[in-house]
This record gives C-alpha cells, sequence and structure tokens, in this order.
C-alpha cells in the first residue's frame, strides 16, 4: 500500500519533496491524507469517490474551471486568490487528477489558519455562510455556466425527484406503503408547485448560473480572529443550476431548530433569526448580481429544496434504503418527516420570509 501511496503522491507537482503524510478529518487512511512538503507547504490529497462521481474528468475539470476563474476576479478585486479559493495541483504529467490503478487522486493547498464549524456558534456565523456563499455567486456571475459538465443529472430537479417518488409508490419494493400514506399524501399535494422554477429556468425567467450545490455550514471556512467567512471549499458538487437553490439548501439545512432526523416534531422549526442573518449575508455578497426574480424567489427556493430532500427519503424509505445511510429501519422516514415539518413551517411562515427578504 505504502509504495502504492508514493507513486500517487509522486505524480503530482508539489513545490518539493513530501517529508510527512498522515490521516486527515474522518476519512480513511487511503481516502483522505494531509502532505507536508519539505518547503513546509502542506497539501490534502484525497481519493475521489467514482461510485458517487462517475465522471471524474469532468468534476476535475468544472473545479479547475471555476477555481482559476475565481483566482482572477479575486485579484481584479485585491484579494488573495491563495487564501480566498481552493488551489488545486496539477499532476507533473499536466493531468487534473491522478488515475490509476490506485484509483482517482487529486491534491489542493491546504489552508491551515482558517477554520470550519459543523453548527453555528451564533447567527453571526450563519451570517457569514451567508456572505461567502453570496459572495461565491457574486464571483462567478459572468462564467459561462452552461460550460459546466452536469456531473450528476438531475441533481436538483424537484419534478425529476416526484417522478422518482411516483415510481417508488409503484414498485414498494419495501412493502412499506400502507405505512405512509400520510406522507405520500403530503408530497403529491405539492407536485404541481414543484415544478415552478425549472419552468422558469425553462422560459429564460431564471438565468443559469454556477452552483455549489452543497452549501452547508462547514463547507465555508472562517477566519478564527474575525468570523468572516474567507474561502468556500467542497466543490464536488458544483454544476449548472439555480442560485436560489444554494440559498434554499443552506435554510433547510441550517436554519431548522432541529436534527435532520429529529423524532419529536413538536422541536422542528424554521428559526426566522436565523433565516434573517443568512438572509443578510447572502445578499449582501452577492452584491445585486441576482435578478429581482431570484430575489424574489428565495423562499421558494428554500421551501423546493427542503420539500425535494423530504420527496428522496420518503423514495429512499420506500425504495427499501438503497441510497441514504441508515442507522436504524425508520430512518429515513423520520427525515422524511422532518422535512414535511419544515415545509409547513414555510409554508405558514411565507409572508415574514418575503418580508425579511424585502428588507435586505
Amino acid at each position: 500500500m505504502m509504495n502504492e501511496l508514493q507513486k500517487v503522491i509522486e505524480s503530482f507537482a508539489f513545490d518539493g519533496e513530501v517529508v510527512k503524510t498522515e490521516p486527515f478529518g474522518s476519512g480513511h487512511i487511503n481516502e483522505t491524507l494531509l502532505l507536508t512538503s519539505k518547503k513546509n507547504t502542506q497539501y490534502i490529497l484525497q481519493k475521489m469517490n467514482t461510485y458517487v462521481f462517475t465522471d471524474p474528468q469532468g468534476l476535475m475539470e468544472n473545479v479547475f474551471g471555476v477555481t482559476e476563474f475565481l483566482k482572477k476576479r479575486i485579484v481584479e478585486q485585491g484579494g488573495n486568490p491563495n487564501r480566498e479559493t481552493l488551489t488545486f495541483i496539477q499532476t507533473k504529467d499536466g493531468d487534473l487528477y491522478y488515475n490509476g490503478p490506485e484509483g482517482a487522486w487529486r491534491a489542493y493547498r491546504f489552508q491551515s489558519d482558517l477554520m470550519a464549524l459543523n453548527a453555528a456558534r451564533s447567527p453571526r456565523d450563519f451570517y457569514a455562510s451567508g456572505k461567502a456563499f453570496g459572495r461565491f455567486q457574486a464571483l462567478l456571475g459572468s462564467y459561462p455556466a452552461e460550460t459546466l459538465h452536469e456531473t450528476i443529472p438531475h441533481f436538483h430537479d424537484t419534478p425529476a425527484r416526484m417522478k422518482q417518488l411516483h415510481e417508488a409508490i409503484e414498485k414498494n419494493a419495501s412493502g412499506r406503503l400502507e405505512t405512509v400514506k400520510e406522507e405520500v399524501e403530503f408530497a403529491l399535494a405539492r407536485e404541481d408547485s414543484s415544478a415552478i422554477v425549472m419552468d422558469l429556468q425553462e422560459q429564460g425567467v431564471l438565468p443559469l448560473r454556477v452552483t455549489h450545490n452543497d452549501t452547508k455550514l462547514n463547507n465555508v471556512l472562517l477566519d478564527p480572529e474575525t468570523g468572516e467567512g474567507i474561502c468556500v471549499i467542497d466543490l464536488d458538487t458544483v454544476m449548472p443550476g439555480q442560485a436560489i437553490f444554494d440559498f434554499g439548501d443552506s435554510i433547510r439545512y441550517g436554519a431548522s431548530t432541529a436534527a435532520e432526523d429529529e423524532k419529536d416534531l413538536s422541536k422542528v422549526q424554521l428559526d426566522l433569526e436565523l433565516f434573517d442573518a443568512y438572509t443578510q449575508g447572502f445578499l449582501e455578497g452577492c452584491h445585486n448580481v441576482l435578478s429581482p426574480a431570484e430575489k424574489d424567489l428565495l423562499p421558494t427556493g428554500a421551501w423546493m429544496m427542503t420539500l425535494e430532500c423530504g420527496i428522496r427519503f420518503l423514495a429512499d424509505y420506500l425504495n427499501g434504503d438503497v441510497y441514504f445511510k441508515c442507522d436504524y429501519p425508520e430512518h429515513n422516514l423520520v427525515r422524511a418527516r422532518t422535512q414535511f415539518k419544515l415545509v409547513q413551517e414555510m409554508e405558514e411562515k411565507q409572508d415574514q420570509m418575503q418580508a425579511i427578504v424585502a428588507k435586505y
């Protein structure tokens, strides 16, 4: 194994000999490593999951295209491109990643002076996250999104997810349909509304943009002294899409008062203070790159991402838990119910959400 790993390491154009290799994060040793060179430069070396990402070449073309574009824009604004976006390293042969019998590996510089948070310590952290993802949109506002590869087709296509739910209902592979009639009825009652964003995209009302598609708090690196969001990371799902979906997924995940798998639905609410903080940060970061239609539909994006996620959990429960990892038999059903409770919360607080968006 060590000889194989050494071959992978030696294939990259690092700034000198790698003198230290250690496991990093929660991944296994052959999946994520922290490397240190003789010049004391640190790098992350990752083995890509080609089961999830079946087109690693397309993925890395997206990542290199976006980060190189970001660097130029950051320099134009007088920023530090080595700190404010990821720096990916090519192989010595000029390839975007290493592909061999040892797997598909990619490398980028490690930013040791920044930190990531798994949960907001205060609304200020959520504001900083929103501002960073908003700035990501602003910096990439002129990037030709249509040139990006759709590495996971129909990733955020709610009508397509509805179709998958219909297929899961019809097959009822798990035999659980009788136990989830209420949840199925809830989802299908919103089917007609679920196509609004994709319809507006097809009509040209909503522009296609570069989207991150995994806008969790821990995908923003913060300055530990100022708390400011500095660098957006985890660019594996960068694809063409809708800015309001990036906004919406952050709200779905970060503005809920409970965990994604909370069994007690009375604990699941939309925290309007957190919604306010994130909205302020996101719109400040966007610097007016969003169209009036996009701004108006930000609450709809939050509602739709939450509904879509609930649909996916419910479909997987009907399919026998084949996609999402579960800790117990009803795990996916519990997840679906929390999402649907949040959907209800957003429907009830729609006017307040719209008022907050209008405020900023």
